[in-house]
């Protein structure tokens, strides 16, 4: 049988009970074959700062032990050994502190919130039935090194996990390393390329370089470089001592002779001890699996919820549905067993195809194994310009293989490039796209990708629609959105504890570096395979815990397929008017002169408006502003926060503001739009983020369409710009007031909840409750203020705040916020219970069940904190309104399919969508996505209060709007 995926079990081990398998009652007197030796102080530091923030209930940081308790389930999984050990540090003194008090005397104390976690690592350790060993007196290198020796002695071979280089001169026939941050084996030659010479020759180059970090003396000027040549050049340490003074540099003589009892010194710190009396004996690290009960209880104990299900899914299923739960998150789709039975270790076998025999061959496979991981490469980052250069694919962990298409110079290495070394030997487009096509459509056969909407933009232009799909981009956002990036190489090492090639090593950097087309064969083979190996490990790591953390829901119909739609409105783009966008940069340009002007009078000089420092300069040291703090640099803060305080003393500050408004939307779009234009299309494409903010709003990029100022005529003139082509109008529908509707439904308020069923102005109704103001004598400047309460509410505004933003005094703004809680204490139990939940789980959650996670929540800095809470506070609401309108981008194509009507999807801003619509089709095109849009949460969710769709038609999108 197969390794179950993620499974915590070894091969043959799937038992929850105490009584031993038959595999593991033997494995105490059988011979040792493979031993695995730990370092467990690598592991523990390498948790602590791989992973954010995270706490018990009680206050206790748990970080570190949840990322080495997963750490250590991954090596459980992937690693085929019958012996395996965590080693670690006893404590800080060794037999090293007797040689040279001052060895590793400088090391830095452990951070506050770690030192709790030592103890609780250990206790992982033996829930997960592994060996956990330390002697008093020797250092953690000093055990390895003597069971490494001991084992290998036996006949076996030893893998020791770590970085630490202070090991490397442990490996020998029999003895190698495996470093778990880069996932790479290490051997001699390894050795050699970081030390210059051998693993035997280590301790002597170590001696004379010494070591900073643990306080190890060395030769003073000599340096790891130096002393290897010296080492090789004598052969040891000893010999280069004795024969110091043929040494023909005098100021490498003379060190090396008045030094040299501090390198003998430091050869004996270095030197690590491989017969230590140890207290364990090899045969107790034989491989058993856990007890369920001890480890369940430990998960508990650390509130380790995630672990916590899986743990349950597997044991009810006695370890056949790990595949399903994955309790590890290691590399996962490994080779089948051999026909013995023994399991074998995936390895990295990448191909580089270029003939159709062989292309055929791939595809022929990918067919009936019906799952397939597909990467693209491309000459450029514009999913909408870019050239398709080669696609790679993977059908196991390690199985990927590459398919250059367009590659245009020659390579080196030995292959066949082809003729004059004008492009190397490869497929012919034409060929290759017409024998993709069959797999890449196939609706029995799964695509796996990352970021997958950009290579369905590039191949959807070669006649190529990528159809079904899998994104780990999105399963890992849907996951743990909140906790940390989504993109490849991040999760690669988060997840698979492999570094990927980045793009700068094949392609160079600066002036040198050259485009993917160019860069020759053997090199676009291990990056653009690893991409596809990487996107498969990474799927069967992450997919089976969207049911395992019941998360399958929200990624199969909210985020999947939404990029299909995503994809269709950044093909089509939004025309803009040029000519009206190069007005308006002209007249941006004559106003900031006049401002320029202005400013230049008010204070008394000309000075570089747009230089910090100078204005700084202007507003403190000269008009005598007070208020004014330098910051590292030594110039005056000048940022915008600064200047509207600023403002009530004098009118420059004022003046500044109003340039630099002016100045951003001259550069960042009346200028930059032009230059934004598709030559292809005469349209301008923008690229919706999905795995951004973790409330799930999508963002927009390249340019930023959803960021143009509404609130100042300059700004709405912008959106003018934006047209429609001719015999059609644009039509923008806008969800009225959605968040505050989702804080009535989600807080239960009652009178909000009424008002919106009644279809009352909801901050009249707010500006009378607070102020006691009747409705029928609401004043204008009474509702705007009722408003920016409303608003301010649910995103947590202060007094402070409040009080700035409506021109009252701090002491006035906070009796109107006691008020509003006063008429409306739903809110405000609902602020203590999002807070209250954040702090426990880590998390909140939309109503459709969207994970909002929260780095800080429970952090000491009260900013920090403060911040967290009011995203606890204010992402349900948000995340709620992002999943509404995207359950309604996801209906709208099909129903106006179903109608026969032509419009086209162009943008999503936040609560509106924007459509191309032909003159004929409006009222009915109006009617369809009003429709949609007000329905948008059933079947699965059915609101209390409407929502309400509003819509605007016209030929421009300010107008519209």
């Amino acid at each position: 049988m197969s390794v179950v995926a993620g499974s915590l079990y070894p091969p043959g081990m799937t038992t929850h009970s105490k009584t031993k398998t038959p595999a593991a009652a033997s494995a105490a007197t059988a011979p040792i074959e493979r031993l695995y030796l730990v370092d467990g102080s690598g592991y523990i530091f390498r948790a602590f700062h791989a992973l954010p923030p995270l706490t018990r209930a009680d206050g206790t940081h748990v970080n570190a032990v949840y990322g080495f308790t997963q750490m250590l389930m991954r090596l459980i999984q992937d690693m085929r050994a019958d012996h395996l050990a965590v080693i670690f540090d006893a404590g800080r003194r060794t037999f090293r502190n007797d040689i040279y008090a001052e060895y590793k005397a400088h090391r830095p104390e452990p951070p506050p919130e770690l030192i709790p976690q030592f103890a609780l690592v250990r206790e992982a350790t033996r829930a997960l039935n592994v060996p956990a060993i330390e002697q008093p007196g020797y250092e953690a290198d000093d055990l390895i090194a003597t069971y490494a020796a001991e084992a290998a002695k036996r006949g076996a071979k030893v893998t020791i996990v770590s970085s630490d280089k202070d090991l490397m001169q442990l490996i020998a026939e029999g003895i190698e390393m495996l470093d778990p941050i880069k996932n790479k084996r290490i051997g001699p030659e390894e050795v050699k390329e970081k030390f210059g010479v051998g693993p035997d020759k280590v301790v002597d180059v170590q001696a004379l370089a010494g070591d900073s970090t643990d306080n190890v003396p060395g030769v003073p000027g000599i340096g790891v470089k130096t002393a290897a040549q010296l080492i090789i050049e004598y052969g040891s340490l000893e010999t280069l001592l004795e024969r110091a003074g043929e040494i023909k540099q005098p100021k490498r003589r003379e060190a090396l002779q008045q030094n040299r009892e501090k390198a003998l010194m430091s050869r004996r710190l270095v030197e690590l001890d491989r017969k230590v009396p140890v207290e364990h004996d090899l045969n107790e690290f034989a491989v058993k699996p856990p007890d369920h009960a001890t480890l369940m209880a430990f998960f508990q104990a650390q509130e380790f919820k995630r672990l916590i299900q899986r743990l349950e899914a597997e044991h009810l299923d006695g370890g056949g549905a790990a595949a399903v739960a994955a309790l590890g998150e290691g590399t996962q789709g490994e080779p089948a067993p051999a026909a013995s039975g023994e399991q074998k270790p995936a390895e990295r076998k990448y191909e580089l195809v270029q003939d159709v025999a062989r292309l055929q061959a791939w595809i022929q496979r990918a067919f009936a194994q019906g799952v397939v991981a597909v990467d693209t490469e491309t000459t450029g980052l514009d999913a909408t310009q870019a050239e398709l250069v080669g696609v790679s694919m993977a059908l196991g962990a390690g199985d990927a293989c590459y398919i250059p298409l367009q590659h245009k110079q020659k390579g080196a290495g030995g292959l066949d490039l082809g003729d004059q070394g004008q492009a190397p030997k490869q497929i012919a487009l034409e060929q290759a796209i017409k024998r993709l096509k069959p797999l890449l459509e196939d609706p029995g056969v799964l695509k796996i990708g990352h970021n997958i909407k950009y290579d369905a933009m590039v191949l959807h232009r070669y006649g190529i629609d990528l159809s079904p799909h899998d994104d780990t981009m999105l399963i890992s956002f849907v996951l743990e959105a909140g906790l940390h990036g989504h993109g490849m190489d991040e999760l690669s090492e988060l997840h698979l504890g492999h570094k990927t090639i980045t793009y700068e090593e094949v392609t160079g950097t600066g002036k040198a570096q050259i485009g993917f087309a160019e860069v020759p064969l053997e090199r676009a083979l291990d990056y653009a395979a690893e991409d596809a190996d990487v996107t498969w490990r990474l799927h069967q790591s992450l997919k089976p815990r969207l049911i395992a953390e019941h998360l399958l829901t929200l990624y199969e119909t909210i985020e999947r397929p939404l990029v299909p739609i995503l994809a269709e409105m950044e093909a089509a783009g939004v025309k803009v008017d040029l000519d009206s966008l190069r007005l308006l940069s002209r007249e941006f340009g004559a106003k900031m002169a006049t401002i320029e002007a202005e400013a230049y009078r008010l204070a008394g000089r000309e000075f570089n408006v747009g230089s910090p420092k100078q204005l700084g300069e202007i507003l403190f040291d000269e008009l005598k502003l007070t208020g004014g703090k330098k910051g590292k640099t030594g110039a005056y803060s000048t940022h915008s926060d600064v200047l509207e305080q600023l403002a009530d003393d004098h009118p420059l500050p004022a003046k500044i503001l109003e340039w630099r408004q002016i100045a951003k939307l001259k550069s960042t779009y009346a200028d930059a739009l032009v230059e934004e234009l598709n030559p292809q299309t005469g349209r301008i494409h923008t690229s919706f983020a999905m795995a951004g903010a973790a409330t799930g709003r999508l963002s927009s990029t390249d340019p930023n369409l959803q960021n143009i100022p509404v609130r100042s005529e300059e700004g709405r003139r912008i959106r003018r710009a934006f047209v429609a082509e001719p015999g059609h109008k644009l039509l923008s529908v806008d969800y009225s007031q959605i968040e505050l509707r989702l804080v009535a439904e989600i807080a239960g308020v009652d009178q909000l909840k009424k008002a919106f069923r009644d279809n009352l102005d909801i901050h009249a109704l707010t500006a009378s409750e607070v102020f006691g103001v009747p409705l029928a004598k609401m004043d204008p400047v009474t509702r705007r203020k009722a408003k920016a309460i409303n608003f301010g509410i649910i995103y947590g505004i202060s007094a402070f705040g409040l009080a700035r933003q409506i021109g009252v005094e701090q002491k006035e703004a906070a009796d109107y916020i006691k008020k509003y809680f006063e008429r409306y204490p739903g809110i405000r139990q609902y602020m203590e219970k999002m807070r209250e939940t954040a702090r426990q789980t880590g998390y909140v959650t939309t109503l459709f069940g969207r994970r909002c996670h929260l780095r800080g929540i429970n952090d000491k800095n009260p900013a920090m904190r403060g911040f967290a809470e009011r995203q606890a506070i204010n992402a349900p609401i948000q995340g709620t309104a992002a999943d509404i309108i995207k359950r309604a981008m996801i209906r709208v194509p099909g129903r106006l399919a179903r109608q026969s009507l032509k419009a086209r999807m162009l943008l999503q801003v936040h609560d509106e969508l924007l459509f191309e619509v032909p003159d004929a089709e409006v009222e009915a095109t109006s009617a369809v996505v009003r429709a949609v849009m007000e329905g948008a949460t059933q079947p699965a969710l059915t609101l209390s209060v409407p929502l309400v769709a509003d819509v605007g038609v016209a030929d421009n999108w300010a107008a519209a709007h």
